[in-house]
């Protein structure tokens, strides 16, 4: 009874690693639909604020004038 509670340990291990392997699987897929969300978001957010122009408004420490930086995008951004 010994011997087949030994022979049944390496099966039982090699079950539960194949387990822990799929599960990390199954992680790795998640993690990976997520990055592809969040890239799908930025791209998205950055074609729009290329086709719109971004005004910065700076005050100069030194005299206290307002300077307007405008930034226009004419080209799509690439990766």
């Amino acid at each position: 009874m010994a011997e087949r509670a030994k022979k049944d340990k390496p099966a039982t291990a090699r079950q539960e690693q194949a387990q822990d392997i799929e599960r990390i699987k199954r992680r790795l897929d998640m993690l990976d639909h997520r990055l592809d969300s969040i890239d799908s978001m930025v791209t998205a957010v950055a074609e729009r604020v290329m086709q719109q122009p971004v005004a910065l408004n700076i005050t100069c420490p030194h005299c206290g004038k307002n300077i307007e930086i405008a930034i226009l995008g004419s080209q799509k951004p690439t990766k």
